[in-house]
């Protein structure tokens, strides 16, 4: 069985699927009652399941007109997909830059899921256990390695 958080992550993501422009605006309050929960449950799944790293751009105007706007943010083309992985990743990524970067590539289709387990669970802390700077450096070259395999 679904939690409320996910069945909320998926009708906004359905609503922003049917967009022609790739983005929804929504009331906090309006998608509360339609949900049967609190307006903060909704801040929490736009906070941690709509971020840039995941591919959404979000703006907030609070007050009595207030909404909620995402965006999502689309990957370029498969032709400057590698030339974005590379400024993307740089020399350094952090465990939650790449997890996002991951989850960003298996929405758009460039990963399937078990590809995405796999760099997921490669590139994780446990694994990498180095000391910082170090391991967002290594945790760089993985990417790319991996992606440059995947992608190539």
């Amino acid at each position: 069985m679904r939690n409320i958080s996910d069945i909320i992550e998926q009708y906004l993501k359905g609503i922003l699927h049917q967009s022609p422009e790739g983005t929804v605006e929504i009331q906090r309050n309006d998608l509360a009652d339609r949900f049967s929960c609190v307006p903060s449950q909704i801040n929490y799944v736009i906070s941690t399941r709509f971020t840039l790293e995941k591919g959404y751009l979000v703006e907030s105007k609070r007050g009595g007109g207030g909404y909620i706007r995402i965006r999502r943010i689309e990957l370029p083309g498969p032709t400057s997909l590698h030339t974005h992985l590379h400024h993307t990743i740089g020399d350094e990524m952090g465990q939650t830059a790449a997890e996002g970067l991951i989850y960003q590539l298996e929405e758009a289709r460039f990963l399937n899921s078990r590809e995405a387990a796999l760099m997921r669970a490669a590139i994780s802390r446990e694994v990498l256990m180095l000391k910082l700077p170090e391991r967002d450096r290594l945790r760089a070259r993985i990417m790319k390695a991996m992606l440059i395999s995947l992608l190539g």
